[in-house]
């Protein structure tokens, strides 16, 4: 549980030792994933945890819910961090968190199952909000839901429907989103840093073989596909494509519904966020999206195998 083991930190402070200690403090931000994805402190990692797993721990968490990785579970273990500091949107100190909040129980986690003579955990006063309002330079802003100022309008011919205008989406750094005519946009492709595409049909092309990887996925964007079978294999692509340093481009015809599913799909088992809030980041980004009634179901089933375990 929370101890006067867990210091408190104001923002100044955390300035502070982000100087002094870099490379020696963990950040873990609490806030919803949506929040985290919208702004965060630069170099921070995103704890967020479902109702469900709320739900059925008892004031703590597994601490592989909190750190997937597995490298940097071993790294928190073996002493490579001496400070974890914990933050979440606003709270004012310790004494203001609820049973429930992730905060709270992360910190529980933490100085249960780590050698709190190792590593001293804080929490950070006034949340991510207050060091925001303070030191905005030392944030990141996510820019890619938003229009730029100044940017340039995208030309494009008479008649292009709206999915193929623009050009790929960032969904994370390493995973795009968009049409069948995106992939066909070399140049494109390469500006982005484009490694490999993840072709969600049966019957668009891969332009560019032998420039770049290719994994298709040969399902029709129908109610009735089984789109759920290919889940496992998506995921294991973009995470290979991601190992290696290199971005993917997840592609149907259209980058509405199919397409958008294995996204949906990604972020749901990668995040172990919930499918309303994986498609409301998603739709903030490419504004058409739209997985058939089929697909849905099958996203929701997803969703209950992937947060229940």
């Amino acid at each position: 549980m929370v101890t006067t083991e867990s210091l408190e930190v104001d923002c100044y402070h955390l300035v502070k030792l982000l100087v002094e200690e870099a490379g020696n403090i963990l950040l873990l931000d609490c806030r919803s994933f949506l929040s985290f994805n919208a702004s965060h402190i630069r170099g921070s990692r995103n704890v967020y945890c479902n109702t469900i797993v709320k739900r059925r721990s008892k004031g703590a968490i597994a601490l592989d819910c909190i750190l997937p990785e597995e490298g940097l579970r071993a790294a928190l273990s073996c002493g490579h961090y001496r400070r974890v500091l914990v933050l979440d949107e606003r709270s004012p100190c310790l004494a203001a968190l609820s049973r429930d909040n992730t905060a709270r129980m992360v910190l529980n986690t933490l100085s249960t199952e780590l050698d709190t003579g190792r590593v001293q955990f804080c929490f950070l006063k006034g949340g991510y909000e207050t060091f925001h309002s303070l030191f905005p330079e030392m944030c990141t802003e996510d820019l890619s839901c938003c229009p730029q100022r100044g940017a340039m309008p995208t030309l494009v011919a008479r008649g292009t429907p709206l999915y193929d205008q623009g050009g790929p989406v960032e969904i994370l750094p390493f995973l795009y989103l968009g049409s069948a005519y995106h992939s066909s946009r070399k140049e494109t492709l390469q500006s982005l840093g484009i490694t490999a595409l993840l072709n969600v049909s049966s019957n668009c092309p891969n332009y560019f073989e032998g420039v770049f990887e290719y994994k298709c996925i040969p399902v029709e964007d129908s109610h009735m596909a089984d789109i759920s079978a290919w889940f496992c294999q998506a995921i294991d692509f973009i995470d290979s494509v991601k190992n290696n340093g290199g971005r993917v481009l997840v592609h149907c015809q259209a980058g509405i519904s199919r397409s958008a599913t294995i996204c949906l799909a990604y972020l749901i088992r990668t995040q172990r966020v919930c499918l309303d809030e994986a498609f409301d980041f998603v739709k903030q980004r490419r504004g058409v999206i739209s997985p058939n009634f089929g697909f849905m179901g099958q996203l929701l089933q997803f969703e209950t195998e992937v947060l229940c375990r």
